[in-house]
């Protein structure tokens, strides 16, 4: 044998394979709470489905609320790595906000996220502690991220001196509008990437310039 192959040792697998194993098992689980629900979706069901053993499961998320948990908080830093919070303020904040824009419609349109979102706000009834931690993983860390990168422009005096974390949350809001509810009813096809751009770009423009139309004054 060459000095130069590798002899692989047995035992745990290593951090690349563990990471690879973590990141499938939470793209089944999303498929499986989209289609199934929270509470009518077994662990035993996810390992089977997974092809993974429960003591896995357990290893990586402490039971069924850590795994939810984990699938929302997943596609949240799908989010946020777009932000520099904590690096300094981009000259401009709005090729910024355009990839953060272009990422999240990207994602929360998908129909299986879609799905996810619906069956996360159910659960607010049924099991209110998973879904208070469920949204802080989720829309809370999101929205507090773009607060922490709002707040570095109005410290810098670029912004008006405004709630940063009601701003985030107008901004959110803005980039969703009626056409988000639109998709949750399922009345319109899920976009396409040109049409996540196009949306992005129209409703970020809008967001940081207004609507009102100043051409005419003074």
């Amino acid at each position: 044998m060459s000095d130069r192959q590798i002899v692989r040792r047995p035992g745990r697998p290593r951090k690349a394979e563990e990471a690879l194993r973590r990141r499938e098992l939470l793209e089944q689980a999303l498929s499986l709470f989209s289609q199934h629900g929270y509470g009518h979706l077994s662990l035993e069901h996810i390992a089977r489905e997974a092809r993974v053993s429960l003591r896995t499961i357990y290893r990586y998320f402490g039971g069924k609320a850590g795994l939810f948990r984990a699938v929302i908080r997943g596609y949240s830093d799908l989010f946020v790595a777009a932000l520099p919070v904590g690096e300094g303020c981009p000259g401009n904040p709005e090729p910024v906000l355009l990839e953060f824009a272009r990422e999240y419609l990207y994602h929360v349109t998908r129909p299986e996220l879609i799905q996810l979102r619906i069956q996360a706000m159910a659960l607010a009834r049924q099991l209110p502690e998973v879904a208070r931690e469920s949204y802080a993983e989720g829309p809370e860390r999101t929205i507090t991220h773009l607060a922490r990168f709002f707040e570095c422009y109005r410290r810098n005096g670029l912004l008006a001196p405004v709630d940063t974390r009601f701003l985030a949350g107008q901004f959110v809001n803005a980039l969703r509008g009626e056409r988000y509810q639109r998709l949750q009813f399922g009345l319109e096809p899920t976009p396409s990437r040109r049409e996540i751009d196009d949306w992005a770009r129209e409703a970020v423009s809008l967001f940081l310039r207004g609507c009102l139309d100043d051409r005419g004054s003074g």
